[in-house]
């Protein structure tokens, strides 16, 4: 039986939030893939590495990796059956053979020993119950000289999303904003994500910004609708043409050459064991 000890994000990622994700995997992919190279640099995935994905989503990271490592192999781990359904379904059809995805809570999961060469994550670290203890299983995954590397979310002033979701502000909200040590937040101060991996055993640990242009739709009513569905809009907003109405609004200047494109930014995390 899979042991689950963050039973709050178990629930989203397995409800509303998790088919979501998994229904529009395609369009979460489009703005995030913008990362996967230099993460995937970072991480100097080899051909015979054994790589492990943490919070592994759909699985598009775990297959990149997978290819990487076309004489090893890759793993990815989640919370949500839905989105590693659709991983399991994306590998089918792309036929990459040397991926696996197993439903697992990171912080307790029952990795083997120095298991791992590498451990990669694209925005799916952010969400631990308890973060010392999750990176400290995670540290014990990799072998010695094992190499951690993922991309956090930066404050969301540093970006044109952040700007874009400030236009929701008159609207009356029924949770706090995203903040604090748990949330996608969380490790969005790098001296906090250095003492974090540091009590968790990991060494040489390092924070650089990275910036791209993230294509996010055709125009601003197609993306306004999107992220009017998105799960923490939906859940602080309720469902309504206000919503879609403002985030149009505030999402049209940054329509340019046939679709929305805006800055995005990142937290590029290495560390060692």
């Amino acid at each position: 039986m899979v042991e689950i000890v963050n039973v709050h994000q178990a629930e989203a990622w397995n409800g509303y939030e998790g088919r979501h994700w998994a229904d529009h995997h395609d369009r979460y992919d489009a703005g995030n893939s913008v990362f996967n190279e230099p993460l995937l640099d970072e991480a100097a995935i080899g051909p015979h590495d054994r790589v492990l994905d943490l919070g592994c989503g759909n699985g598009q990271l775990t297959r990149l990796a997978a290819r990487r490592a076309r004489l090893g192999g890759a793993t990815g781990v989640d919370l949500s059956e839905p989105m590693l359904a659709r991983a399991r379904s994306l590998a089918a059809e792309e036929d990459v053979q040397n991926v696996t995805f197993e439903r697992g809570d990171v912080q307790v999961y029952p990795f083997a020993e120095g298991a791992f060469d590498a451990a990669i994550s694209r925005f799916g670290v952010m969400f631990f119950a308890d973060q010392v203890a999750a990176f400290a299983n995670v540290r014990r995954a990799l072998r010695e000289g094992g190499r951690l590397a993922f991309v956090s979310m930066t404050p969301l002033g540093d970006t044109d999303l952040g700007a874009v979701l400030g236009a929701l502000a008159s609207l009356p909200a029924r949770g706090a904003p995203a903040s604090g040590d748990h949330g996608p937040l969380s490790l969005s101060d790098p001296d906090r994500v250095g003492e974090i991996l540091t009590a968790a055993g990991f060494t040489d640990v390092s924070c650089r910004h990275v910036e791209a242009e993230q294509i996010l739709g055709r125009d601003a009513r197609d993306v306004a609708e999107f992220y009017a569905g998105w799960g923490p809009i939906r859940y602080n907003y309720g469902e309504g043409d206000e919503v879609a109405d403002l985030l149009e609004e505030a999402i049209r200047p940054f329509e340019r050459d046939g679709a929305v494109r805006m800055r995005g930014a990142a937290w590029l995390v290495t560390a060692r064991r």
